[in-house]
């Protein structure tokens, strides 16, 4: 029997992060990596992906990154197969690639220049709803599809972990995105939508997968702290049991509990890692 230390290392495995490049995406890349798995990096941003990439094998990891747009069955195939040929096998999938509105300085600058601030449910824009299910979720169950195909052939087993959010099981506070004297904003209607839509993708796949050693669970962060501002730090925080935003580092642990086999009689659950702000 291996001891619980033992249960963590992911020596010999291969796990895919979509989202590699991102806030927690990069996390996770590092973390498999420094278990022992090969780490496939994938994102629909090559630049992220090769920065992600190059640091990771200079870092002396095994690392691969693949350019890859989730809302596309050709290129979510094409990420599996070079996978394959170049590791032979995969054994963790983390779904870390989504459409989420930010609300950091840079991020707050950026939507403010295109006139994008708001996210107001009464006039909110029909592209941007549906660019959101493409992503959010249809690219989950894309590369969930592609992702088994593998796991089943070699003896039925494997991790996926599906990363959602908070605001998947409570609504959005729309208090802390308010500003005095400045135009209204909104954590808009999508992404409580498609991370809720995020857990019952999850339920019905580990469901599916019953009888196998295939599981499948979601890991659902709250707030990461990205250079907020004070207010909406202060805001937020005061939400909090714990009184604070996450560090970016905190949801790596609990991710790395989901991919290894210290988590091997879990499937079909929510790791829920939030500060206390869906306890009260």
């Amino acid at each position: 029997m291996k001891s619980v230390i033992q249960k963590f290392d992911l020596t010999g495995r291969v796990a895919i992060v979509t989202g590699g490049p991102g806030l927690l995406g990069k996390e996770f890349c590092r973390t498999l990596a420094e278990a022992g798995a090969s780490v496939v990096v994938a994102d629909i941003n090559a630049d992220g992906v090769n920065s992600t990439t190059s640091n990771l094998i200079n870092s002396g990891y095994h690392c691969l990154g693949v350019a890859t747009d989730v809302t596309q069955p050709e290129s979510v195939n094409n990420l599996v197969d070079e996978t394959l040929a170049t590791f032979g096998r995969l054994d963790v999938l983390v779904n870390s690639a989504a459409l989420d509105p930010k609300f950091d300085p840079q991020a707050l600058a950026e939507m403010s220049r295109h006139g994008v601030l708001s996210g107001a449910f009464e006039d909110f824009p029909l592209d941007s709803w549906k660019a959101a299910l493409d992503v959010n979720l249809t690219g989950i169950f894309l590369c969930c599809q592609a992702a088994v195909k593998p796991m089943l052939t070699q003896g039925r087993k494997g991790s996926i972990i599906n990363i959602c959010s908070t605001y998947g099981l409570v609504a959005p506070d729309q208090r802390i995105y308010q500003r005095a004297g400045q135009q209204t904003a909104y954590k808009p209607v999508y992404y409580s939508v498609t991370k809720a839509g995020v857990l019952g993708l999850t339920r019905y796949l580990s469901a599916y997968y019953a009888g196998s050693e295939i599981r499948v669970n979601a890991l659902t962060p709250g707030g990461i702290y990205n250079n907020h501002d004070d207010e909406f730090l202060n805001a937020y925080s005061a939400r909090t049991i714990m009184g604070r935003m996450a560090r970016k580092d905190e949801m790596n642990a609990a991710m790395l509990f989901l991919a290894s086999e210290a988590s091997s009689y879990m499937t079909g659950s929510n790791l829920v890692v939030d500060g206390g702000w869906t306890a009260w």
